[in-house]
């Protein structure tokens, strides 16, 4: 290998005039993209045009963006990174990507746009209360802002690493850009200011691998040095829910986490419903689930050759190059490509394409939620629709700065992969186990999901924040440094002799074993989403048959979801029945035709048909009168015969 490398010469390579060109034309392109179309709307200040894209927005733009929202610089500068420091276990996500798209497709997309909300949360109310409503309103802000943050600070500490521009001064540059397009441009902005994004970090990561690849003498090559230096493990199929990464934490929790990302995440179902019709929408999801295996397979096969790259010697606290383990990928960005101008500044800017992609598809969401779950119902319900739009843009602008603000205490934890994980989870579960419980079981009331929903919070803040305090485990592979170049160090290095080599060492620290919670404190992190909705089910379930159970034919079936008919159309009608647990699931009612239509939702009652789409009344379904009044799907009145749904 060439000897100009930083570990043979103890000096980081930095960015050239090309590189700095090339990163700030990236910035500028995505707020071009919402300048462009604020300029184009600057008329049009309908809210769902801002926030949904006047939902006639085509496959590519919203498949693209699905792809990279939450694909962000944590993906891209971790996944490398937990090659490098552990195994290959968690390239098994991309079989949970399959279980999570094909579910969130089929079951949670086509109920959220069957409903037409503008909040997900939305529905929260109509299933039970809106105490329940607000709390999960609640804590999807909450995660939202963590998450913004995570992914803002690791794309600029990328940066300071391998170029020692100010940490904190790209930080807010990037975070002041993102806001401004992202309140400009709205939802079409969002939209294809991520199809960009999209092109610019496979750009970048095809760079990385192929250049990578032709240092090390062919991947192949770089497989078998990390083959025998214990990194490529794929058959850990422990069923113990400590085990960091096993198959079952890997499939299993993943699938959950994921699936709640794509099938009950604002953000994600906002965009599916910018779509014109369920059918595109689940076209979006087909043509998403290949790119986020492609690029999760690309980031996995950059950190097998970036570990072979530095196979003999670690970099980590090498002559002070670097201190974390999310820095590796930027410095060994700079040493195999840094002799290319330009180049390196493809790749940094591919991780601040991925962060702008998800912190613009967050504020976008946020703008939707706070003015519709809080703001509307609670303090101007006669909220005019240019008041609304105005609201929501400045909202962007409120929350950019949070965002921010929050990145500073970002900076002072560990892993950005796995803590944002971590605490993502511990909010997701409970927002998640809601849905569930809502769409799934029929009998659960709004006592059991309010009760059911703190107690899950509480656990899982319990089980998180005592990992994080009680348990430090590292099960780190081996790493070697018998390959450095020592003369150019001043910094000691504890070392153990292993085999002749040298190899650092690795602790793994539990707080005293007297504590009986220490086997739950080491749960795997992912793990918690599903165990935040178990628990949020069985409390909550438990609750609702303590306070009476809710009669399932008296709910408005549109707030049930018909699990079994999604995922089984073709089993017999004669299974598929007892399936629905009471739950009428038709196309439309007769008051006189249901047996007890005084226990019917107060939205849905009427002297004549209850309908569900304009197909009904044009067939000729509902006779009699003129129509009086309309109502939206959720019940609140509307002057748009398209949206008719009642008619009374």
């Amino acid at each position: 290998m060439s000897e100009d490398y930083s570990i043979y010469t103890g000096q980081k390579k930095t960015f050239t005039i090309p590189d700095y060109v090339l990163f700030s034309l990236t910035l500028a392109v995505s707020a071009g993209i919402g300048l462009f179309y604020a300029i184009k709307d600057r008329n049009n200040v309908n809210s769902k045009e801002y926030l949904s894209g006047g939902k006639d927005m085509s496959v590519l733009p919203v498949s693209i963006s699905l792809l990279v929202t939450f694909l962000s610089a944590l993906t891209l500068l971790g996944t490398p990174a937990e090659m490098y420091k552990y195994t290959t276990m968690f390239w098994w996500l991309c079989l949970a990507f399959i279980f999570a798209m094909v579910i969130a497709s089929v079951v949670f997309i086509p109920f959220f746009y069957d409903l037409d909300v503008t909040s997900v949360f939305q529905y929260l109310e109509l299933r039970f209360s809106k105490p329940v409503r607000v709390l999960a309103s609640l804590i999807y802000i909450l995660q939202t802002c963590a998450y913004m943050s995570f992914v803002l600070y690791a794309p600029s500490l990328a940066l300071n690493a391998v170029t020692g521009f100010d940490l904190w001064g790209s930080l807010v540059a990037v975070g002041i850009i993102v806001t401004v397009y992202t309140a400009l441009g709205g939802m079409k902005a969002v939209l294809w200011a991520n199809t960009f994004q999209a092109s610019v970090i496979f750009a970048g990561l095809f760079a990385v691998l192929i250049q990578g690849s032709i240092v090390m003498g062919g991947f192949k090559n770089a497989w078998d040095i990390a083959g025998n230096r214990s990194r490529i493990y794929f058959h850990d199929f422990s069923f113990d829910p400590t085990t960091r990464h096993s198959f079952w934490s890997v499939v299993v929790g993943g699938s959950f986490f994921w699936m709640s990302l794509y099938g009950v995440n604002q953000a994600q179902v906002q965009k599916s419903l910018s779509c014109p019709s369920v059918f595109k929408a689940k076209l979006a999801f087909a043509v998403t689930l290949p790119g986020l295996i492609l690029i999760v397979s690309l980031c996995c096969m950059i950190g097998i050759v970036m570990y072979a790259f530095y196979a003999d010697c670690h970099p980590i606290k090498f002559n002070n190059l670097i201190s974390k383990t999310d820095q590796l990928l930027p410095l060994y960005v700079m040493d195999i490509l840094g002799h290319i101008p330009g180049i390196p500044g493809v790749f940094v800017s591919s991780l601040f394409s991925g962060s702008l992609s998800t912190i613009s598809s967050s504020l976008n969401a946020l703008g939707a939620v706070i003015p519709c779950d809080f703001i509307k119902p609670y303090c101007c319900p006669n909220l005019s629709d240019r008041a609304m739009t105005i609201l929501s843009k400045t909202i962007v602008f409120i929350f950019g700065g949070v965002a921010i603000g929050l990145a500073v205490l970002v900076s002072q934890l560990g892993s950005v992969m796995q803590t944002s994980y971590t605490i993502y989870s511990i909010l997701n579960g409970p927002s998640f186990g809601l849905f569930v419980l809502g769409m799934f079981f029929p009998w659960a009331n709004a006592w059991g999901a309010f009760v059911g929903a703190l107690t899950s919070l509480v656990f899982m803040c319990w089980v998180g924040f005592g990992a994080f305090a009680k348990v430090s485990t590292d099960n780190s592979s081996p790493v070697f440094t018998h390959g450095c170049n020592w003369s150019v160090t001043t910094t000691a290095m504890t070392s153990t002799t292993t085999l002749g080599t040298t190899t650092t060492s690795v602790m793994t620290t539990v707080a005293a074993s007297s504590d009986p919670f220490i086997p739950m404190y080491k749960l795997s992190y992912l793990y918690y989403t599903p165990t935040a909705m178990a628990v949020l089910v069985i409390v909550g379930l438990f609750v609702s048959l303590i306070t009476g159970l809710q009669r399932p034919e008296s709910i408005d079936p549109r707030l049930v979801c018909p699990l079994f008919d999604r995922l089984f159309p073709c089993m017999p009608e004669m299974i598929l029945r007892p399936l629905r647990c009471g739950v009428k699931h038709k196309r439309k009612y007769r008051k006189q035709d249901l047996e007890e239509p005084d226990e019917l939702p107060e939205k849905i009652q009427s002297d004549h048909y209850v309908v569900e789409s304009p197909a009904d009344v044009e067939a000729g379904d509902v006779k009699g009168g003129a129509i009086d009044r309309c109502f939206d799907p959720i019940g609140e009145e509307t002057s748009k015969p398209e949206e008719l749904v009642t008619h009374l």
